[in-house]
C-alpha cells in the first residue's frame, strides 16, 4: 500500500498500524514484510488482500506466472511482493520514499528474489510517463495513491496508457469508481468491494474502447 503523508483524512486504524505483514501465498508464503513506522504507511489488510488476489487469479485464468506487474505506490510492497510470490514476472516496485525503497531492497535481499523483481525510488506520474514513451507494458498494475489530494484523477490515464491488452488495474481509493470513472479511461470495472471507509476495484482493458 502506497505512503501516505500527512493525510488527515484517513481514519486511523483501531489498533494502529501493523509494523508486519504476511505474504499469504506463493513461494514465499508466510514470510514476514516489515511495514515501517512513519505516519500513513500502512498495507493492504490481509483479508482484502486476499480478496484482491483471488479476483485478480480468476481475472487471469488462475495463475500470474509470467505477468508483468507494476505497483506504482507500493508503500510496505504487500501487493507486489505478494504478486512477485505467486510467479509474477517482472514485478516493478516504486515509491518516492528513498527509507521505504531501502527498507523494500533489504526486503529482497532476505527473501533471495532473483532479479525478475525491483526496488526503484520514483514519482508515481514521472514514472508512468516514462514508461509510456518507452511503450513498456504491464499486465497488472497496482494503484494505491495518497487519499484526497486528486492522485488518482491525475494518475489513471496514464496508468491507462500502460496497461498491455486485456490488462487488469488493481485500484484503492476514498471513494467508489463508477463505470464511468472507468470507461472514459479505456477501462471496465469488473469487480469493486468496500472495507471500512476503503474503497478497492479492480478494472480490466476495455477491448471495445480505443484510448487515445
Amino acid at each position: 500500500m502506497a505512503l501516505r503523508v500527512a493525510r488527515k483524512n484517513r481514519p486511523p486504524a483501531e489498533n494502529g498500524p501493523p509494523n508486519r505483514v504476511r505474504i499469504i501465498g506463493g513461494k514465499w508464503r508466510r514470510s514476514i514484510v516489515p511495514v515501517l513506522a512513519i505516519p500513513g504507511l500502512r498495507p493492504t489488510p490481509d483479508r482484502v488482500r486476499e480478496t484482491a488476489f483471488n479476483w485478480i487469479l480468476h481475472a487471469c485464468g488462475g495463475s500470474l506466472i509470467g505477468q508483468s506487474v507494476l505497483d506504482a505506490f507500493c508503500g510496505s510492497g504487500a501487493l507486489g511482493l505478494e504478486a512477485a510470490s505467486r510467479g509474477a514476472a517482472p514485478v516493478v516496485l516504486a515509491d518516492i520514499n528513498s527509507t521505504v525503497v531501502a527498507s523494500l531492497k533489504a526486503t529482497l535481499t532476505r527473501l533471495k528474489a532473483d532479479g525478475s523483481v525491483s526496488v526503484i525510488a520514483a514519482d508515481a506520474s514521472r514514472l508512468l510517463s516514462g514508461y509510456a514513451q518507452s511503450r513498456t507494458r504491464f499486465a497488472v498494475i497496482f494503484l494505491d495513491p495518497p487519499f484526497g489530494l486528486g492522485w488518482l484523477e491525475r494518475i489513471l490515464p496514464l496508468a491507462a496508457a500502460v496497461l498491455a491488452p486485456a490488462g487488469l488495474v488493481y485500484i484503492e481509493a476514498e471513494r467508489e469508481l463508477s463505470a464511468a470513472d472507468c470507461e472514459v479511461h479505456g477501462l471496465k470495472r469488473i469487480r469493486a468491494d468496500k472495507a471500512g471507509q476503503v474503497f478497492y476495484h479492480l478494472l480490466r482493458r476495455n477491448i471495445d474502447a480505443t484510448v487515445a
